[in-house]
């Protein structure tokens, strides 16, 4: 009896969006608008390329940057979560699948030592090049029309249960935390046995719901969360069960 817990990172581990909270590093803690203005929809990684070299052009090296992505604060009651989960690893494997990055991640995971807690992390690859600049890469392509470019993240979930299967790993249930508009993908994929936790008023939870009205609702249960603590409250029942 094994239960996979599937994490988004952004407005869920932590209560901010890490892409948005590196702009405190920019001189000013802002973006000159030209550079802000520059998003199209569906090419956030692009967009985050241009801001690392604005960073990188202002001298804004490594260190300070990892200083800054340490202070994001985590949601509330996600400390207690996570340190419930490592306690019970037997029971539970942990992915995140994420539009954030592998250098942003793995700061913030290390400094409150909690890379453990997760057996894998799918993200947009991310290094510092010889000369100092941070460079994010696409996760992967696709072809889902629903998704941006760089990550469908039903595809992560489906070809990482697959490989698990192929291992002889099969799970009891999947429990899938997020909060976003990129969350749904993977939502719906999941099967009637499975629970959609999505985050109280926010885009998850509202796509979740237009769904329902438009009687094409989703086949897993779905059970909203404003505190991290509700997530463990449901993971307690889990294993009593």
């Amino acid at each position: 009896m094994k239960f996979l817990l599937v994490f988004d990172f952004d407005h869920t581990i932590i209560d901010e969006n890490s892409d948005t909270w590196i702009v405190r590093c920019a001189p000013e803690r802002k973006l000159p608008n030209g550079l802000r203005n520059s998003y199209q929809p569906g090419h956030w990684t692009e967009y985050m390329s241009r801001v690392f070299v604005y960073l990188g052009d202002n001298g804004v090296k490594e260190d300070e940057m990892k200083r800054t992505m340490t202070t994001i604060p985590f949601t509330a009651g996600m400390i207690d979560l996570l340190g419930f989960i490592g306690e019970n690893k037997e029971l539970f494997d942990c992915i995140i699948v994420s539009d954030s990055n592998t250098v942003f991640i793995d700061w913030i995971l290390k400094a409150a030592d909690f890379h453990k807690v997760f057996d894998e992390v799918f993200t947009n690859p991310a290094a510092f090049s010889s000369t100092g600049y941070l460079a994010v890469q696409h996760f992967h392509a696709h072809h889902c029309a629903k998704c941006p470019k760089n990550l469908c993240k039903r595809q992560v979930l489906k070809e990482f249960l697959d490989k698990q299967l192929e291992r002889g790993v099969s799970y009891t249930q999947i429990v899938y935390i997020g909060d976003g508009g990129n969350d749904l993908c993977p939502v719906i994929f999941l099967k009637k046995n499975d629970i959609a936790m999505p985050r109280q008023g926010y885009t998850l939870e509202k796509k979740i719901s237009q769904l329902a009205q438009s009687l094409s609702p989703v086949q897993c249960s779905v059970l909203v969360w404003s505190s991290a603590i509700d997530i463990m409250s449901y993971l307690k029942l889990l294993i009593k069960e």
